[in-house]
């Protein structure tokens, strides 16, 4: 299943967002390799004034001491969840994504051992969790997120795992990962079966 993945991201072309200028970010998608493989996200805590409760991938902008993106990605993995990049087996990146607040931010995924003794940093996270990719590739969504941006309409699926909802950039950079990674079947620009939640129209125009 790993090796798969691992193929089909070294020949994916993913999209990139370069030529806006913006400021940038990435984030580490870290699939953990246990006989079910899951993937893990944290929650950004909620005495934040952003983004707070929050499910999100290890990640946070780029620093100017950052050789490249992937290296913003396992610094800030390291900083939230005490993640050593010697552990990450990097597989590929992903689309870069663009979010509300203006920031490019690029999607690596990589693979990491099971039971490694990660710690969430207080003053970003209060949790870390893991979902068996097995409940994404049987899309068990609650209901698909209806945003429209720029004139562009984006079924985003939203999951609830527990206390915790994973939807939004998060939802966007996995939905990707299924298509791209595991040859599923879902599209963010196609309408889905099920219950559609609209949301207000905006501009992430910058």
């Amino acid at each position: 299943m790993l090796d798969t993945l691992h193929q089909r991201l070294q020949t994916l072309r993913p999209h990139t967002l370069a030529h806006l200028a913006l400021p940038q970010a990435a984030v580490l998608l870290p699939i953990v390799d246990r006989a079910t493989p899951t993937l893990l996200f944290t929650r950004r805590a909620r005495h934040l004034t952003t983004h707070r409760g929050q499910v999100a991938f290890p990640g946070g902008k780029r620093d100017p001491g950052d050789h490249d993106l992937y290296a913003t990605a396992l610094r800030e993995a390291e900083e939230e969840i005490a993640l050593s990049p010697a552990q990450v087996q990097p597989l590929g990146r992903l689309s870069d994504v663009l979010s509300l607040h203006g920031l490019q931010v690029t999607p690596w995924v990589g693979v990491i051992p099971p039971d490694l003794p990660l710690r969430a940093a207080p003053d970003e996270l209060d949790a870390i969790f893991e979902v068996p990719l097995a409940y994404f590739l049987d899309d068990r969504r609650t209901h698909t997120d209806v945003i429209n941006a720029d004139g562009r309409t984006w079924y985003v699926p939203s999951y609830r795992v527990d206390d915790y909802v994973i939807w939004g950039l998060s939802a966007m950079m996995l939905v990707e990962l299924l298509a791209e990674g595991f040859g599923m079947d879902i599209d963010l620009s196609r309408r889905p079966g099920g219950v559609l939640r609209q949301h207000p129209a905006r501009s992430l125009s910058r």
